[in-house]
């Protein structure tokens, strides 16, 4: 399996924005999320877990040159099931993969959402 695409719901100032359902990912490695063109310091990522079981949400550290704080490492939030968790707004320095992107890989079958909170707020 590959990657899936997380498009940014984007929170709109002084309105409103119906709940998203979020993009279901495949589990392991190599898999899981990719939020495109990310901005992480306006990011929050919205993970839901119905697998049946406890899984790990995994933030993906980067890679140099953009990722220069890398070094610390990837970020992991136990999710567990029927559970939700909120991870962010996270470092570019440290998860901002080469290609602009972000990466969630999941442990088992989760829903991610990325929210991208706007700069005129």
């Amino acid at each position: 399996m590959a990657r899936t695409a997380v498009a940014y719901s984007n929170l709109v100032p002084n309105s409103n924005l119906a709940d998203p359902a979020g993009t279901a990912v495949s589990s392991g490695a190599g898999n899981g999320g990719q939020v495109a063109a990310a901005f992480p310091e306006l990011t929050l990522l919205r993970v839901s877990n119905a697998s049946g079981g406890s899984g790990t949400a995994t933030v993906l550290a980067g890679s140099l040159p953009l990722a220069i704080a890398s070094g610390q490492g990837n970020l992991a939030v136990t999710v567990a099931n029927s559970a939700t968790q909120w991870i962010g707004p996270v470092e570019s320095g440290r998860f901002l993969q080469n290609d602009g992107s972000l990466i969630v890989e999941t442990s088992v079958a989760m829903t991610i959402t990325a929210f991208k909170v706007p700069r005129n707020t």
